[in-house]
C-alpha cells in the first residue's frame, strides 16, 4: 500500500510528517518500508511555455522552439532557445524545463550545448526524465492552449517545477499484514491515524469524513438486479447515469494523484473508479450500459461459462467462481475484473455504476486460479465494508457528473447475507493480565470508540471486576475475539510504553513422564555432526515417484510455484534437493538432517482438530551424509562415506533415543551393542516386499537395493537407510561423486518417553572371550549375535556384550571352509557385581551360547 502525504491530509488534520508519520504508523503496526520523495532530488527545472517551433535545418527529426521561461516574456532573458526531439512539442504548451546549470535525476548536468549546428540553451523534459513514476510519449505536458481542460490553474511560468507540482510530497511505502484490509486506502489510513494520534496524546487530528452528497434524479432507468447466491453476495447497488462525455479530460488534481501513485491516466471513467478504490478503500465498476442485455444476475458461474475479460484475454470459469451475468451470460468475474464486451470506451455514452460486497471467502483465491489477479481481487478477498457502499456510489456519481457530465438515475440495491458482528466481552483484569500494565477505564473506553467499536462499560457485579461489551465496526473483519481486542488497546497505546520487566512464573516439579522432545532429538544429530536444514512440504511429483514410490501423492490445490505441486510423503526428497544445491556451489561434504511431518493418503485417519479425514501427516526424522567420512586432516586417511559410516550414526542416535546403557570398568566404558537392544537392520531385498502395507518403508525403492536395510525396533519398523540409487545420483547431478548416504525413521517412535535402568558400577573385572563360528553364507551376523544372546537364558546375567570383530570367507577348503560358508568372529564380555568370574563359572554359560547357535543357525566352532 502507497501513500502520499498531501493526500492523506485531505482526510485528517494533523502537523506529523516525514519520520514522524512513519514511525506513529510503523510502531502501530503498519510498518512504513520506504518513505522517499515523489520523485528523485533534481534542480533547475521551471514551468516553461513552447511559443514557438521550427524545423531544424540539418536535421529531420528535430526542432528549434522559442521558450519562455519568465512571467513576462519582455523581460531580458526570459525566452531560450532550445533544440527538442520529441514528437509532440508545439507551440502554447506548457512543460518543464531544464535549464543551464540544472541536475537532473542520476546527476545528469545540462548546460548549454550546440545540436546540428544549432545553439540549444536548456533542455525539455519528460516524465520519466524528472524520475515520476509513470511514462510519457513524448515531453510532459502540463497545460495545452489548444486543450484548457488539462490545465492547471496553479501554474506560473518560471516557477520552479518541484514547488509549483509538489514533488517534494513525501510517499510511504505501507506493509499490511492480510488481516489489515481497513488500511487498503488513504480514508483508512487516515482513520487509524486519527485514532492513533488521540489515543497516544499527542495534538488532536481531525478526521475529515466527508458528507454523503445528495444526488439529484434526473432520469428514471434502472437495471434489476438477482442475487441468485447470498453466499458469494452481500450487497449490490448500481445506478444508472446517462448522457456522459468520455472524452473529456480528467481534472488535473485527480490526475496528479493517481500519478503520485503510480497510476497513469486512461480515461475520465476509469480513472474515477481507480480514484475512488484508493482514496475508499473499495472497488467498483463501470459499465457501458448500450451493451448490456437485460438485468443483471448474480451467481456463480456454470460448466461451459466463459469470459473475455479486460486486457483481451479468454478465461474458462470453473463452478466456483462468481460471476455477474446479463441475458446473454456473463459480463464480470465477481470481485475481480470486468469483461472486455461490456468496458466503457471514449464513445460510451450512459453507464451504469455497479458498488457491492464480495464476501472474502467467496473471492479468495479465485484470481491466482484464474491468473487474474488484479486490485480489487486484493481488496475483496480480504473484506471491504459494506455498510459504505451507498456512501461509495454517490461519491463515484459526483465525480461523473462534475468531469463527464450525465443525468443521473435512482439506486437499485439487492440484498444477500451480510457479516453480523457479535459483541464480545472485554474483562479488564483480563486485559492487564495479558500486557502486564495497568489501563484506566476511560483510555479503554475512549481508546476502542476512537476505532469505530461500539463500547458499553458494564459494571463489576463480582470480584472479577469491570468488563466492558464491544462490538467491532463494520470495516474491521480481524475483531473477533476478547484477545484482538486487547491488541488493539496497546497497538495505540504504544508497544514502546510496555515496561522492561523480568518474566515471573511458578514452577511445580511434578512426577510425569521423562517424554522427549523434538529439541532432545534435534541435539542428538547436532552431537553427530548434522546440521538442520528446513525445508517446503511441496515437492516436484516426480521426485515423489522417484524416491518415495508414491505415484499418486497429495496434490497442493495453489501451488506457491508451479513445479512444487504435491505434498511430500518422504524427507528424503528434500533433503536430496538441499544437497544439489550445496554440490553445485562446491561444497563437497554435507552432513544435514531434517525434522518435520511428511503427508500421504490413509484411509483409516478420522477428521479431528488436528488431522484432516483420509491423509496421515506423521514425523519423521531423516539425516544424509555425503562426502568425505571425515573433514580434512593429516592423521585420517580420505575415504568417502559409506553405509556402515551412517549404520554407526544411527546405532548411536537410537542407543541415546531408545535407551543404550553401558558399564564401566576402571577407566574404559564398555557399551552394550544396539542388536542387543532390539534393534534389527533388516536388507532391502527382504523387507522391500512390505513397503505398500508399511509406509515408512517406501523409500528402500529409492536406495541401492544391495547397499540399504530396513531398520526394526522391537518387532516394529522403525525406518530405513541406505545408498542413494544410482538412477537418482543421475538424476540429482550427483554423477562423478560418491553417492550420498541416507536413513529416514519414524519421528514419533524416537519421542517414546525415556526409561533409565540405573545400576551400580561394578566393581569386579571384565573377562573376555572370543569365538569363531562357521556358518553358511546366508546367515547373516545378526542372526547369530541373537542366538548367542538366547543361550543365556536360565544362566546368571553375566553377558554384557557381544561384538563382531572378524568376517572371514574363502574358496579354498584348505581354509577349513567351503565355499558356501564364512567365518564370523566375536568378542563377549563377561562381569559379575559381586565375584570375580572363573573359567569354571563361565564354562556351562558359554557351551549354552555355543549350543544355541548350532541349534539356531547351523554354527559350528571354527578349529
Amino acid at each position: 500500500m502507497q501513500l502520499v502525504e498531501s493526500w492523506l491530509k485531505s482526510c485528517i488534520e494533523t502537523e506529523l510528517t516525514g519520520e514522524a508519520l512513519a514511525n506513529v504508523l510503523t510502531m502501530a503496526g503498519l510498518e512504513v518500508e520506504e518513505m522517499a520523495p515523489l520523485v528523485p532530488v533534481f534542480s533547475g527545472v521551471v514551468v516553461a511555455k513552447v511559443l514557438s517551433k521550427t524545423k531544424h535545418p540539418d536535421a529531420d527529426r528535430l526542432s528549434v522552439c522559442q521558450v519562455q521561461i519568465l512571467p513576462d516574456p519582455e523581460m531580458p532573458g526570459a525566452v531560450l532557445q532550445i533544440v527538442c526531439g520529441a514528437a509532440n512539442v508545439a507551440p502554447g504548451i506548457v512543460v518543464p524545463c531544464a535549464l543551464e546549470g540544472a541536475v537532473l535525476p542520476g546527476g545528469f548536468g545540462i548546460k548549454r550545448a550546440k545540436m546540428r549546428g544549432v545553439e540549444s540553451q536548456g533542455m525539455l523534459c519528460a516524465a520519466q526524465e524528472l524520475g515520476m513514476p509513470f511514462e510519457t510519449d513524448g515531453l510532459w505536458i502540463l497545460a495545452d492552449e489548444a486543450s484548457p481542460d488539462v490545465s492547471d490553474e496553479n501554474l506560473q511560468i518560471g516557477a520552479d517545477i518541484r514547488a509549483t507540482l509538489g514533488l517534494d510530497d513525501v510517499r510511504h511505502t505501507i506493509k499490511l499484514t492480510p488481516n489489515r484490509a481497513d488500511c487498503l486506502s488513504v480514508r483508512g489510513i487516515a482513520r487509524e491515524l486519527s485514532a492513533l494520534i488521540g489515543a497516544q496524546g499527542l495534538r488532536p487530528a481531525k478526521w475529515i469524513d466527508a458528507a454523503v452528497p445528495e444526488i439529484k434524479e434526473q432520469d428514471t432507468t434502472t437495471v434489476a438486479v438477482d442475487i441468485e447466491d447470498s453466499s458469494l453476495c452481500g450487497r449490490f447497488l448500481n445506478r444508472v447515469v446517462r448522457g456522459v462525455n468520455n472524452r473529456t479530460k480528467t481534472p488535473v488534481w485527480m490526475v496528479r494523484r493517481l500519478e503520485a501513485l503510480g497510476q497513469r491516466s486512461i480515461s475520465p471513467l476509469v480513472d474515477i473508479t481507480n480514484y475512488i478504490m484508493l482514496e475508499w478503500g473499495q472497488p467498483s465498476h463501470v459499465y457501458d450500459l448500450n451493451r448490456l442485455q437485460g438485468g443483471l444476475k448474480v451467481r456463480y458461474a456454470k460448466a461451459g461459462d466463459r469470459l473475455t475479460v479486460l486486457g483481451g484475454r479468454t478465461v474458462a470459469l470453473a463452478e466456483n467462481i462468481g460471476v455477474v451475468c446479463d441475458n446473454s451470460g456473463p459480463v464480470a468475474i465477481a470481485g475481480i475484473m470486468g469483461g472486455e464486451p461490456t468496458a466503457v470506451s471514449l464513445d460510451t455514452l450512459d453507464v451504469l455504476i455497479e458498488v457491492a460486497f464480495w464476501h472474502p471467502e467467496a473471492i479468495a483465491g479465485r484470481a491466482r486460479d484464474l491468473q487474474c489477479a488484479s486490485e480489487a481481487s486484493h481488496r475483496f478477498e480480504r473484506g471491504v465494508d459494506y455498510a459504505q457502499c451507498a456512501a461509495q456510489l454517490a461519491r463515484i456519481t459526483v465525480l461523473i457528473q462534475s468531469c463527464c457530465g450525465g443525468q443521473a438515475g435512482p439506486v437499485t440495491e439487492a440484498l444477500g447475507h451480510l457479516p453480523t458482528a457479535t459483541p464480545v466481552m472485554l474483562r479488564h483484569q483480563r486485559a492487564e493480565q495479558v500486557l502486564g500494565i495497568h489501563l484506566e477505564e476511560d483510555f479503554v473506553v475512549q481508546s476502542l470508540q476512537s476505532l469505530g467499536c461500539e463500547c458499553t462499560v458494564i459494571p463489576a457485579a463480582e470480584p472479577k471486576g469491570i468488563a466492558y461489551r464491544v462490538q467491532a465496526p463494520t470495516y474491521r473483519f480481524d475483531l473477533q475475539i476478547e484477545e484482538d481486542f486487547i491488541e488493539e488497546l496497546i497497538r495505540l497505546k504504544g508497544y514502546d510504553t510496555l515496561p522492561n520487566r523480568p518474566a515471573v512464573g511458578h514452577m511445580r516439579l511434578g512426577a510425569g513422564g521423562l517424554a522427549r522432545t523434538a529439541i532432545d532429538v534435534k541435539h542428538c544429530m547436532a552431537g553427530l555432526g548434522y546440521q538442520e536444514v528446513l525445508s517446503y512440504s511441496f515437492t516436484p511429483k516426480h521426485w515423489e515417484q522417484d524416491c518415495a514410490g508414491v505415484d499418486a501423492p497429495i496434490a497442493v490445490l495453489n501451488p506457491i510455484a508451479s513445479h512444487l505441486e504435491v505434498m511430500r510423503s518422504s524427507l528424503l526428497p528434500s533433503l536430496l534437493g538441499v544437497l544439489q544445491h550445496n554440490v553445485k556451489h562446491r561444497n563437497d561434504r554435507v552432513r544435514i538432517f531434517e525434522w518435520s511431518r511428511v503427508f500421504y493418503a490413509d484411509a483409516a485417519v478420522a477428521d479431528g482438530p488436528l488431522t484432516v479425514a483420509g491423509v496421515a501427516q506423521p514425523l519423521r526424522l531423516a539425516g544424509l551424509a555425503f562426502g568425505q567420512h571425515a573433514a580434512l586432516q593429516w592423521a585420517i586417511p580420505p575415504r568417502p562415506v559409506d553405509f556402515f559410516d551412517m549404520k554407526g550414526d544411527v546405532e548411536q542416535l537410537l542407543g541415546q533415543l531408545l535407551g543404550q546403557f553401558g558399564f564401566q570398568q576402571g577407566t574404559e566404558t564398555h557399551h552394550q551393542t544396539i542388536s542387543d537392544s532390539g534393534i534389527e537392520f533388516v536388507p532391502s531385498a527382504k523387507a522391500v516386499v512390505l513397503a505398500e502395507q508399511e509406509p515408512i518403508l517406501r523409500t528402500l525403492k529409492g536406495l541401492h537395493p544391495g547397499r540399504s536395510a530396513a531398520i526394526k525396533h522391537n518387532g516394529v519398523w522403525l525406518g530405513v537407510m541406505g545408498e542413494l540409487h544410482p538412477k537418482l545420483t543421475q538424476q540429482f547431478e550427483l554423477s562423478g561423486h560418491a553417492s550420498p548416504v541416507l536413513f529416514e525413521l519414524d519421528g514419533n517412535a524416537l519421542l517414546c518417553p525415556a526409561v533409565f535402568n540405573l545400576a551400580p558400577i561394578y566393581k569386579q573385572p571384565v573377562v573376555q572371550r572370543d569365538l569363531a563360528f562357521v556358518v553358511n553364507k546366508s546367515i547373516s551376523a545378526h542372526q547369530l549375535k541373537k542366538a548367542l544372546w538366547l543361550g543365556t537364558e536360565g544362566h546368571p546375567a553375566w553377558l554384557k556384550s557381544v561384538i563382531l570383530f572378524d568376517e572371514f570367507a574363502s574358496s579354498n577348503s584348505a581354509n577349513g571352509l567351503n565355499s558356501n560358508e564364512k567365518s564370523l568372529a566375536f568378542r563377549l564380555l563377561f562381569q559379575d557385581e559381586h565375584q570375580s568370574l572363573t573359567d569354571s563359572a563361565l564354562e556351562a554359560l558359554l557351551q549354552a551360547m555355543i549350543d544355541s547357535a548350532g541349534q539356531i543357525c547351523a554354527a559350528r566352532l571354527r578349529q
